[in-house]
């Protein structure tokens, strides 16, 4: 049982960095992204190709082109919402949903054309397979490890943003009321567009883990985008650490459905959404404190 929980916590922590960007566009705009799961895989196939234009995959080689990756997705994130998302924000959730599918629709089918439909995984020189000896019987693999510390460091990280930095105030005065933040003379178009790229540049961390981790396909991102969704919902909408331990709960659940049952464990998952949804609609953690 002991190793069920900790390969439960550290599967939480995928499941965390899938999440924390939905949390925050929603947090921060009330916008629902229904792409997230396939920008997530867009940001994995970003890394293949990277390193497959660079040469042979060494572990240090894999970070770099990581790295590089992450002000494209800033500069993608801050364009997107500026030019695009920003147009559908308002009291009706119904455009920005539409206009997500329609771009998870899009990314989908521009995968399949340049990747085709092959699964495909992010070569790590061998750091998917080290692993962490904790006894006799227990092992912890080395990557899952780095994914949770990221995934903790992350949510620290946003929670630290929003209550102690001026960026992170202007997010909470857009968020409360728009129109008197603006008024008092922030630009909240701008400061939308900030979010987003923040939530991007998460967005493309979650992709290079997740193709570190297993095999991608274009066809993946509906399933990650129900993980990420049933974590926020678990731990609260716009709420960091409740997104943090909704994703703990999730990863536990699924670990401890799979132990029972190699079926049952993403079905396990399902039904304690379910649960929450019903008796706790408004989640378990529904306010990210400062």
């Amino acid at each position: 049982m002991l190793e069920t929980v900790i390969q439960g916590v550290l599967l939480g922590g995928l499941y965390t960095l899938f999440a924390l960007g939905q949390s925050l566009m929603f947090g921060v705009m009330r916008l629902t992204n229904t792409a997230q799961g396939d920008f997530i895989i867009l940001g994995a196939f970003a890394v293949i190709a990277g390193v497959s234009v660079a040469g042979d995959a060494t572990p240090g080689l894999v970070a770099m082109v990581a790295l590089a990756v992450l002000p494209v997705a800033f500069v993608f994130g801050y364009a997107l919402q500026r030019y695009v998302l920003n147009g559908t924000l308002g009291k009706d959730p119904l455009p920005s949903l539409v206009v997500t599918f329609g771009l998870s629709i899009v990314i989908q089918n521009l995968l399949l054309e340049l990747f085709s439909a092959d699964p495909r995984a992010i070569e790590t020189g061998g750091l998917s397979t080290q692993g962490v000896a904790l006894g006799d019987t227990l092992s912890l693999g080395v990557l899952p490890l780095i994914v949770l510390a990221v995934a903790l460091v992350a949510t620290a990280a946003l929670q630290w943003l929003f209550a102690r930095t001026a960026l992170g105030r202007s997010f909470r005065a857009v968020s409360d009321d728009r129109e008197i933040a603006e008024l008092m003379g922030l630009d909240a178009k701008k400061v939308y567009a900030f979010a987003t790229a923040i939530a991007f540049v998460l967005i493309a961390i979650a992709g290079a883990l997740q193709g570190m981790r297993t095999t991608v396909s274009p066809s993946d991102g509906p399933l990650l985008l129900l993980f990420a969704f049933e974590a926020v919902i678990i731990g609260g909408m716009g709420s960091f650490w409740g997104t943090l331990s909704g994703a703990m709960i999730l990863g536990i659940t699924q670990q401890i459905g799979f132990r029972l049952d190699p079926g049952w464990g993403i079905w396990f998952g399902h039904i304690v959404f379910l649960i929450v949804l019903v008796l706790r609609p408004q989640g378990l953690f529904p306010k990210t404190r400062g």
